[in-house]
């Protein structure tokens, strides 16, 4: 074959397309159908079915801030657990003194009470991520082993704080009246809360697919993490933009950390500690920045987690793990990596 029988391309010709990669996007489908004849009823798999997409997307909203954060700006933050306690202390400010409207049997009063709360909560944790970043992140940006030793301090002090604040008791925090039972469906009960996350979960992730796809400030910021100077060179200050990406991470973790701590109906200091583990491992399954290998990783430890404790309560407590290891040895950088750091 010679160069005179390679075909020109010319500019009415479409631009060649990536190859989708569909067969993480499958996993949790394939996993579920796996499950149902192990489960044997479909009652009960369709229960646990229903609380794994409920909890995954819990996870995700609290997870998504962390790969955001990394995927965009490179940083490591290992106090991303501290937005998330702080945002759920915020959201009990608002409605434990307003329990009476929370225990109406309402749906509009109660979200008239817990639409506050959420805003609350997500105001003071993107406000506190607008001061970890301009103190401890700033000065150790590129660095990692420092960004590690900063922010995992950072959520020592906070935890620290919060103990000193409210004390070391477990505070209730019960949910609101319209919001407890399920809706049954024959032999299945589906709680109304697990509806209500799931579509919180739904809603922030088109949320960050638009804003970084289809958007100015997500090109900009894009454009920013390829190469800064240019953008700069611009007119835009990529700092300011960074400085967004981070208040937003942190303002979704504090609106995780009231989804969680409604769901568990409580709050203590030490409840970002405990969930920053399993935050990372999501994070880590997905492809270090990637939101929507973070999704699938979300939903893909929710249903283990789930189903392993119902199939084989013994190997709940490592099925996170196990997880991880099987998908890192399939995919040694995740599911969609993003990033070759």
């Amino acid at each position: 074959m010679t160069t005179t029988d390679i075909p020109t391309p010319s500019a009415s010709d479409p631009l060649p397309q990536a190859k989708r990669d569909l067969l993480p996007v499958l996993l949790p489908a394939i996993l579920a159908l796996l499950m149902l004849p192990l489960v044997g009823s479909f009652s009960s798999w369709m229960t646990l079915t229903v609380a794994s997409l409920a909890m995954g997307m819990m996870i995700f909203i609290m997870a998504s801030g962390l790969t955001l954060v990394f995927g965009l700006m490179d940083v490591l933050n290992f106090g991303h657990g501290a937005f998330i306690a702080v945002g759920a202390y915020v959201a009990t400010l608002v409605l434990l003194p307003l329990a009476a409207m929370s225990g109406a049997d309402s749906l509009l009063t109660n979200l008239a009470v817990l639409v506050p709360a959420v805003l609350a909560a997500m105001a003071v944790s993107g406000a506190l991520g607008v001061v970890v970043e301009r103190v401890l992140i700033l000065p150790v940006y590129g660095q990692h082993l420092k960004q590690i030793l900063m922010t995992t301090g950072g959520l020592i002090v906070a935890e620290q704080a919060l103990y000193a604040l409210w004390g070391p008791q477990i505070i209730p925090l019960p949910l609101p009246t319209s919001l407890r039972g399920s809706f049954i469906i024959g032999d299945i009960a589906i709680a109304k809360y697990r509806l209500l996350v799931m579509l919180v979960g739904l809603v922030v992730f088109a949320g960050i697919q638009l804003t970084l796809n289809r958007t100015k400030i997500g090109l900009l910021i894009r454009a920013g993490v390829e190469n800064r100077e240019m953008v700069e060179a611009l007119g835009y200050h990529v700092k300011r933009l960074f400085l967004g990406v981070f208040m937003v991470g942190s303002a979704l973790a504090g609106l995780g950390g009231v989804m969680w701590a409604l769901y568990r109906e409580q709050v203590h200091a030490s409840m970002g500690n405990e969930l920053t583990v399993l935050i990372f491992i999501v994070v880590i399954i997905g492809g270090l920045g990637s939101v929507g290998g973070c999704f699938i990783g979300a939903l893909l430890v929710a249903m283990v987690a789930n189903y392993g404790g119902f199939l084989v309560p013994k190997l709940a407590l490592v099925s996170n793990i196990l997880l991880m290891v099987a998908i890192l040895m399939w995919r040694p950088r995740g599911l969609y990596a993003v990033t070759s750091r």
